[in-house]
């Protein structure tokens, strides 16, 4: 059976629960090996503030890229069929031709760092028009009168109902953004991506739909 995903414990661990959703996501709550959460909440919350307090400047490059890799390992070591790519700079863009999209119609899933008034991490799950399904891990309901004038932005739709998959629809346009604005993923020099899949489950590219119109 698949997992719900999960909403974030604190205002800083969104990195460790998008890769932990990615997770979940992509396989059956039997088949996940404690060792993969273990090591995921491990090795991630390894920035420091200002004020030299660990964890409170969230999740950097270097422990996603760790962790992309240690996976990949993990994999080969205990015949789970999982697969890993770390993506960086120029690398991480969202069009018809490139990685991300390409992974998300092969049936994976895809950790990215964007803005939300802070660099922050979400999940994509797949992509439909000119928009892509994620999952935000930062709880906030949509009747909320104190909730932020830039969730009502163009291109930025909450989807309910889809508690497994996804609670945003977010253009690609928006994505795509050089900006800091919510869900853009900011200058290229700073965007950071991992793709994840099930390699059981991955399409192979002859039996993907072009979503794009």
């Amino acid at each position: 059976m698949k997992n719900l995903l999960n909403y974030q414990s604190s205002e800083y661990d969104c990195g460790p629960v998008s890769l932990t959703n990615a997770v979940r996501f992509l396989f059956e709550r039997e088949d996940i090996y404690p060792d993969i959460i273990k090591y995921i909440m491990l090795y991630c919350l390894d920035s420091y503030n200002e004020a030299g307090e660990v964890g409170k400047l969230g999740t950097s490059a270097s422990a996603m890229m760790f962790l992309a890799n240690w996976l990949n390992q993990f994999g080969r070591m205990k015949k789970f069929p999982i697969s890993c790519e770390f993506l960086s700079g120029e690398d991480v863009h969202i069009g018809q031709t490139d990685k991300i999209v390409c992974a998300l119609q092969q049936g994976g899933a895809v950790v990215l760092r964007l803005f939300l008034e802070v660099p922050h991490y979400v999940l994509l799950t797949g992509v439909e028009g000119d928009n892509l399904y994620l999952f935000d891990p930062y709880y906030e309901e949509e009747d909320d009168p104190e909730l932020s004038e830039e969730y009502a932005e163009p291109g930025i739709v909450f989807i309910s109902g889809q508690p497994k998959r996804a609670n945003r629809l977010v253009s690609i346009e928006r994505l795509n953004r050089t900006g800091e604005g919510f869900y853009e993923m900011g200058p290229l020099a700073l965007r950071e991506a991992v793709i994840v899949f099930n390699k059981q489950t991955r399409l192979l590219p002859e039996n993907t739909i072009d979503y794009f119109i």
